[in-house]
């Protein structure tokens, strides 16, 4: 299997920890960030790993060429711009290619998920992607008709909502996205008419019309968002507690 780990990101929110280096180097318990994540993926099966860089970009090549993680780590350079979710997707596809599906892996997320038990229902949905849920608190929810295909997205503060508002008035599931998925090539390849620039959720929330993305919930998932400074703690005790590397 293969996986891209989403490690672009500015870290605004972790600052002072990011303001001389990337979110992805920040350290819990003595390894940073990128290291948790390429082992759990590790721990799945997962052989071949793209990371995406842009903020202190330099620092994740040097850390990445200087260590052997056991797997094919190759990197995409957004240093020159970023690229948001999609656009940063849609760059890697252009290095990575082939046709096995790529599992999709934000680097600050930190869960008990079991990726390859995704990875399956990805596969026997005959989904072109999968996007791990649940139910939990959160402003933006993404909604669901009952057989689990994707229709549309809300703001519960603003109530702003994208995709198919039809889906409103039949019965629906709302789930919190949670930073994982799953996206087959032959979506990754529909990219090609967007800008450099875009959202996956917006480009989900537009296949989703012609194409079946699944919303895969998970029940017992637990799962903290490494975001802000006072998440930390609770992720290193989630790490010494959950999983083993």
């Amino acid at each position: 299997m293969r996986a891209m780990i989403f490690a672009a990101g500015l870290g605004t929110r972790l600052r002072p920890l990011t303001d001389n280096r990337p979110k992805a180097l920040v350290e819990l318990n003595g390894k940073p960030l990128l290291f948790h994540c390429i082992e759990n993926l590790k721990r799945f099966g997962v052989t071949e790993i793209m990371v995406n860089v842009h903020h202190f970009g330099e620092q994740i090549i040097d850390y990445l060429n200087s260590n052997d993680f056991g797997v094919d780590v190759k990197i995409s350079d957004e240093r020159d711009f970023l690229l948001d979710t999609g656009g940063g997707l849609k760059r890697a596809f252009e290095t990575f290619g082939g046709e096995e599906p790529i599992i999709v892996h934000n680097v600050d997320i930190f869960s008990n998920a079991d990726i390859k038990a995704l990875y399956d229902a990805h596969m026997a949905n005959n989904a072109e992607a999968t996007l791990l849920c649940s139910h939990r608190d959160s402003s933006r929810q993404l909604i669901s008709s009952e057989d689990g295909r994707l229709r549309a997205w809300k703001n519960l503060k603003t109530d702003e909502t994208k995709g198919d508002a039809t889906v409103f008035g039949e019965p629906n599931n709302q789930l919190a996205f949670a930073g994982i998925h799953i996206i087959n090539p032959s979506l990754l390849r529909e990219m090609s008419a967007y800008p450099d620039k875009f959202s996956i959720i917006d480009f989900y929330l537009d296949m989703a019309k012609f194409h079946n993305i699944q919303l895969h919930e998970s029940a017992d998932l637990q799962l903290i968002d490494v975001g802000k400074v006072d998440a930390l703690a609770k992720a290193g005790e989630f790490i010494a507690n959950h999983i083993k590397h």
